[in-house]
This record gives structure tokens, sequence and C-alpha cells, in this order.
């Protein structure tokens, strides 16, 4: 019996429809999006949306019977106080009190933000450039072509999305897990159909251009893309084998660089193609710095040529580097032409970099 995993969809790219100083209005495309913005708006920032509150003046009785409160749509801004968001999940939840609506000023309310929703985010103050950089990151995703990766097992097939992020798991068909199973191995009857349903489902899912990277440890890979091309397949795909399976294999892919050009423009290849780097010159005792202590004194020597420094560390208030906020301390980065790569941790890489406290420097030169 297979069975079949289906995770949310990606839907479209963010757009910008008005962009100030101090004001941004957007719309939120996919849930890469909604990880961009759970890391811009912040505490003391204001978003607004539409929502829905319940008006207490209409409720009571009516014919001797209860009447319960009205709910209304309305535009509803809130002043920030906190963000719940979990990576590549759909939903951007951001907590706060009122600050503009048609009743309950003051009061507090969440707006539970998805793909599709159209946001306002103003800043008391211009908005950082590290913040605008981030935005702009969002924006050149939209010019990016959509690229899905299948790691392939006789028994299971993983279909991934590789995003500006990290991977996004889509859809899982497997023959594994309890109950009566057929052995594909002595069936190859069984194999070949689950191959043909998977296929099936699988382009159906997929834009007609989007290329396919297939991979996977063993020849099965081999087996589904030759199939794929007996069905007439004549997107752009690719056959690359992996030492691992499952996410660590679609993880192998991008920090090996085995897609080769076809993932040179992505930000997460650039991301990765860095920090391998950082990992090289570590092993090598290269021109690298880490730790506060290390990573203030080349800033002082003016020797960080890049910063590699996750999203989240860079806009956590309470981290301090040499008495300072990061953002504060990236700023002298700047003045010396150093520059600044913004990374996720949604990725084996990104994880290693939180290991290391979640701040690497390349330098020009060893401090």
């Amino acid at each position: 019996m297979m069975t079949v995993t289906r995770l949310a969809s990606s839907g479209e790219l963010m757009q910008v429809l008005r962009r100030e100083s101090m004001l941004w209005r957007l719309r939120i495309g996919t849930e890469d999006d909604l990880w961009s913005l759970a890391r811009l708006a912040r505490i003391g920032m204001s978003l607004g949306m539409l929502g829905e509150r319940r008006d207490q003046t209409t409720a009571g009785e009516e014919g001797g019977r209860a009447k319960s409160a009205e709910r209304k749509k309305m535009w509803i801004k809130l002043r920030i106080e906190n963000t719940e968001y979990q990576s590549f999940s759909d939903v951007l939840r951001v907590h706060g009190i009122i600050e503009e609506a048609k009743f309950d000023t003051g009061s507090y309310h969440t707006h539970n933000i998805t793909t599709g929703d159209e946001i306002e985010l103003s800043c008391p103050t211009p908005f950082l450039e590290t913040d605008n950089q981030l935005l702009q990151q969002a924006v050149d995703a939209a010019k990016q072509v959509k690229i899905a990766l299948a790691v392939v097992e006789n028994d299971e097939i993983i279909l991934f999305h590789i995003t500006p992020r990290g991977l996004r798991e889509s859809t899982t068909w497997t023959m594994r897990g309890g109950g009566k199973r057929v052995d594909i191995k002595e069936s190859s009857g069984v194999a070949k159909g689950f191959r043909e349903k998977v296929i099936a489902e699988l382009t159906a899912s997929l834009g007609d251009e989007t290329p396919l990277i297939l991979c996977g440890p063993g020849h099965a890979r081999e087996v589904m893309l030759s199939e794929m091309k007996k069905h007439g397949e004549t997107r752009f795909m690719s056959s690359i084998g992996t030492s691992m399976s499952g996410r660590a294999g679609a993880n192998e892919v991008l920090r090996e660089g085995l897609a080769g050009s076809l993932l040179e423009d992505y930000a997460i290849s650039k991301e990765i193609g860095l920090l391998e780097e950082a990992w090289k010159r570590i092993s090598t005792n290269g021109a690298i710095a880490y730790g506060k202590d290390e990573l203030n004194r080349a800033l002082n020597e003016g020797a960080i040529e890049t910063l590699l420094i996750s999203a989240d560390l860079l806009r956590d208030n309470e981290d301090k580097i040499n008495d300072q906020s990061w953002q504060d301390w990236c700023q002298k980065l700047t003045e010396f032409g150093g520059a600044m790569v913004q990374c996720s941790t949604d990725h084996d890489s990104g994880q290693q970099l939180l290991g290391m406290g979640g701040a690497i420097a390349l330098l020009r030169f060893k401090s």
C-alpha cells in the first residue's frame, strides 16, 4: 500500500505595493515571504491588515434568546509586541496592542498572516539598511526559476522545492510503514506501478517548465529518469548520485554543489558556498574569525571581507557584541568595505553556523 503525504504549496511570490523610508505595503506570496516578514516585523514597529473583532454593542437578547456579538471585518493596526513563526509553516502570528481600528483601540489582538494577505509595516524611524537588504532578497527571489528536487529510493520518493532559504518538503510517496506490505525487491511489477503513480502525481504538481533534480544513493533515480522520458517529459531533468537518502541527501546536493550551474544564482547556494569556504578555512587554519573577541578584533583591523551572520542573531537585541547590538556593530563593517550575508539556518550549514555562535567572518588577511 502506498502512502502519500503532502505539505502546503508555495503560491506566488512577494509583491511590494508601496515602499517608503518608514512604511512598506506588501502582499505575501510564499512561506519564504513569511520567513522574511517574521524577521522584519519587530517590537516597536506597527503592522496593519484586514482582521476581525467582535462588536460588543451588537450583543444582547433577541426574541428572548441571548445574541452573541457580531464579528466585523476592518483594518486593524497593531503596535507589535511579539511574533510567532516556525520555518516553512504557513502562518505568521503577530501579537500586539491595537493602535487603529473602528473600535477596541488599546485592546490586544493577534494577526494571523498567511500567503495572499496584504499587510502594511511601518517603523517610527527609517528602516535599517539590513531590513532593506532582506526585503530586496525576497523581491529578487521572484526572478528565479523554481527548481524541484526529488530524493528517489525504491520504496520512497520525497519531493522538495529549493527555496531562497532552504529546502521545503512538499510530498512524500512511500511504501514503508505498518500493515501488510509487498516486498518490492521481489516484485518488480509492484515497484514499477509505484513509480508510475508517483511520476503521474509528481509531474501534475509541477509547472511544465520546472527543472527537476533526481538524486539518491542507488540506481532508482536513473530508472525513474528513464521512465519519465518514456512518458514524454521534456522538462530539464538531472540525475545526481548522493551518499545519503531523505532530507540528508537533498542537503548533500546543496552542500556539495552537485547541481552545478543550475543553482548558482540561488541565495541558498551562495550562502552554503560561503559557509563551506568558512569550514575549509577553519580546518586549514586559514583567514577566518569566529567568536565575539576574534570578530571584534578583525573588525577593528579592517580585516573582514565577508561577515556571515544568522538573520535571527542580527535582530536579537538582547545579544550584544562589544556592548553593542549586532545591528549597530555591523554598521562599522561597511566603513571598511566589508560585505554582510544574512544567513538562514534552515539547512545543514546554517545549523553549523549556529553552533559557531551565529556569526563567522571570512578575512582578507589573518588578524
